[in-house]
């Protein structure tokens, strides 16, 4: 489902020239997201599941070439943003939640200070 769902991510009409079902994509794709958020909520929370999506997200977007560049570094900076929390929670005595939301943070405050790289 990558390409398709890329496809009307990207470029909606472009995806509809190609004949691919957009409204179906469409609501395969919120029922995804749907599906994520409705179940994370219940394992770590609403702020820590809407920063996990947001900020790793907004970091990798300002050096990838490629929307499979972005996805695969939201990716990475999720999931370092998730240990160095839980560092930072273990060392500091913090809780958990909020120090994963503050070295989010911190990832992307950094993004801006490298060099961009993307198109």
């Amino acid at each position: 489902l990558w390409r398709p769902l890329l496809a009307i991510t990207v470029h909606e009409e472009l995806a509809r020239v190609e004949g691919l079902p957009v409204p179906a994509l469409r609501i395969a794709l919120m029922l995804l997201i749907a599906v994520v958020i409705a179940v994370a909520m219940k394992i770590v929370g609403v702020l820590l599941i809407t920063s996990l999506l947001i900020i790793p997200a907004a970091a990798a977007q300002r050096h990838a070439r490629s929307p499979e560049q972005m996805a695969i570094g939201a990716s990475l900076l999720g999931m370092l943003a998730v240990c160095g929390g839980l560092a930072l929670s273990w060392f500091k005595d913090t809780p958990a939640g909020p120090s994963i939301v503050v070295t989010a943070a911190a990832l992307f405050l950094l993004s801006f200070v490298l060099p961009r790289r993307g198109v």
